[in-house]
């Protein structure tokens, strides 16, 4: 995922947004500048992820950059850790050190986040999921970061899963009539996901052969009546107010998926920064 074309264009727009039409700082004091070797440094616990990024960034701007990994994306490490040192013109360095530090923060952030979601459900089969609530322009990364932190992508996008939100079946009048028409159409290989809101809809979804439904915001008690009338004809996913602290409410559900939006947009950027080594 880290080598498709849509990752080149995502830096291609951070470097333009940070770099514009040149650094200020660098082309000023350049010629006083060696080629130096810099380190990457952790400054608190966290999963690390955007690793392959380093050295893209830096070769978009010089092939000479060199960057050696001490560590992997999905590592734990703690504080003090080094990542990677990073050896080549002082110059080049420095004007990419905020993008690259920029995408790190925020992909280890949310590796970090979906660990302790992937975690907390240890000892059952239910799996974590992220959503489609991600970040404008950054989902391939940040659905990658799901992954580095041991969660199950949902679908990347609206292309590639067929899901009928409530917006979808009051347009068309009803669960029934919204799979019959999608099962006339898409592939037999496309699973469908129906979103309910109450029982009857859950008892409509599994009569009209969805493949997955969701349980969309259902208190724990109609999550149990829920789970009850599917009985094991279709998988179940729970969505909705879900937190990490409430978590262990749902591990004696015979649930399989758990979709949580905020693994993707409530995480906190982790702390790494960049340090000075030695002149080469």
């Amino acid at each position: 995922m880290l080598n498709s074309a849509l990752v080149d264009k995502i830096i291609e727009l951070a470097l333009l947004e940070d770099i514009g039409s040149g650094d200020l700082t660098t082309k000023f004091i350049a010629p006083f500048l060696k080629r130096s070797k810099y380190y990457l440094l952790a400054k608190e616990d966290f999963v690390v992820c955007g690793l392959p990024l380093v050295e893209k960034i830096f070769n978009s701007a010089d092939k000479n950059v060199m960057v050696n990994y001490l560590k992997n994306d999905g590592d734990f490490v703690n504080p003090g850790d080094i990542l990677a040192e990073i050896t080549g013109e002082a110059a080049t360095i420095l004007k990419l050190e905020r993008t690259v530090l920029n995408f790190l923060q925020r992909l280890s952030g949310i590796a970090t986040n979906t660990y302790k979601y992937v975690k907390a459900l240890e000892g059952t089969n239910i799996k974590i999921l992220d959503t489609r609530k991600t970040t404008p322009g950054m989902r391939v990364l940040e659905k990658y970061a799901v992954r580095t932190g041991g969660g199950t992508n949902h679908r990347i996008g609206l292309f590639d899963g067929v899901m009928l939100k409530d917006t979808h079946i009051d347009a068309v009048g009803s669960i029934r009539k919204a799979v019959e028409i999608l099962r006339e159409g898409i592939p037999i290989t496309v699973k469908i996901e129906v979103e309910t809101r109450n029982l009857d809809e859950v008892a409509e979804a599994v009569e009209a052969g969805a493949d997955i439904i969701m349980l969309d915001n259902f208190p724990l008690d109609k999550i149990k009546e829920a789970c009850q009338i599917v009985n094991g004809r279709a998988r179940i996913e729970v969505s909705g107010g879900v937190t990490l602290e409430k978590l262990a409410l749902y591990k004696n559900f015979p649930i399989d998926y758990i979709s949580v939006g905020a693994l993707t947009n409530r995480f906190k950027a982790v702390d790494i920064s960049m340090k000075f080594g030695e002149l080469l």
